[in-house]
């Protein structure tokens, strides 16, 4: 009786599509593209926080975190074809390019590894994917800056990363929003690579040349050097979308402060690359039902909320959350159709 009870329990379980393999001896590589801001650096370090304890509680062998000297695609491409020479199980990657890289990672595919995109994502079907609407967060900004400014303006957009994927899902929504609100128009566009210093400094260099700026509509990580590039030029300061940054957001209670200021802040939670880690995890662990595709939820803070949440952001990093083995085994299941 006590062994039909067993075996009734496994088959339940494999129906369910809970796991039953051993990780303890895999290894999981974490391939990354760029570090020169600080929700890249926040990335890293929620990765580094969840994968050093999953390996000492012996869930996985080893977690090893490597970052290309560039933001190149061929150097990332080489990146990712030593770690398959390397013998790892599984690769989690932050992409410089959707598509550019899809040889390389079919190459781990057929190499028995397991390939979980997320942030910059890969369009290879044998990959997962881990993604939140960046099309949708684009579209709220301009969803948002139309309660801020219902008779509309002259909007500035900050680019992101050129040639990745969020780069042009957020424009793209960005894009959807404009035409969605038409008194808004995008009258310039300059690239800031989600970083304060490289934004500050292409606003600076395209403001002589612009009208009256009502808005400003980025990526994340941007709008505290673009508040700092209108401070300086001595413009009129605008509603300055914001990317979850603490000296954002730090920004944005003064400004309340001082005379009620108002925005809105979205931006994708750095930690999603722990989430990234679990789902390779439960695929080496023998989940056949994890969807390739796994949306979840960006980060958003309002007027009501942001205040609450800046105390808990060290100072020059963003507002995250480490996800969990039970996270990813949710999201998983949320994303089942």
């Amino acid at each position: 009786m006590k062994k039909i009870l067993v075996l009734s329990a496994l088959a339940a379980m494999l129906a369910s599509g809970d796991a039953l393999a051993d990780t303890s001896d895999k290894k999981i590589a974490f391939s990354n593209n760029y570090a020169g801001n600080s929700w890249r650096q926040a990335m890293l370090n929620s990765y580094a926080i969840v994968t050093k304890k999953a390996v000492a509680d012996g869930v996985v062998a080893a977690a090893d975190i490597f970052t290309t000297a560039d933001k190149e695609v061929p150097t990332q491409a080489a990146q990712v074809q030593n770690l398959i020479l390397q013998g790892y199980d599984a690769i989690v990657i932050n992409a410089a390019s959707p598509d550019a890289l899809n040889g390389a990672i079919k190459q781990a595919c057929d190499a028995g590894i397991v390939v979980v995109s997320f942030d910059g994502i890969v369009t290879e079907p044998c990959a997962y994917r881990v993604v939140v609407d960046f099309k949708d967060m684009g579209r709220q900004e301009v969803e948002q800056m139309a309660k801020f400014h219902p008779e509309g303006g002259n909007l500035l957009e900050i680019r992101g990363l050129a040639g990745t994927s969020i780069d042009g899902t957020i424009h793209a929504g960005i894009l959807e929003g404009v035409a969605a609100h038409p008194k808004f128009k995008i009258v310039g566009s300059v690239t800031g690579d989600w970083d304060q210093t490289t934004a500050q400094k292409a606003v600076a260099t395209i403001l002589p040349s612009l009208p009256e700026i009502v808005g400003v509509v980025d990526q994340g990580g941007d709008g505290y050097g673009a508040a700092q590039a209108f401070a300086a030029a001595g413009k009129p300061r605008p509603t300055i979308i914001m990317g979850n940054r603490q000296d954002e957001l730090q920004w944005w209670k003064e400004q309340k402060d001082k005379d009620g200021y108002q925005t809105w802040s979205a931006s994708i939670a750095p930690g999603v690359s722990s989430l990234a880690f679990w789902v390779a995890q439960q695929v080496l662990d023998g989940r056949t039902d994890v969807p390739h595709d796994l949306l979840v939820p960006y980060l958003a803070f309002t007027q009501d909320t942001f205040e609450a949440e800046l105390p808990n952001i060290p100072k020059g990093g963003v507002a995250s959350h480490e996800y969990t083995q039970e996270d990813a085994i949710a999201a998983i299941k949320a994303n089942i159709k």
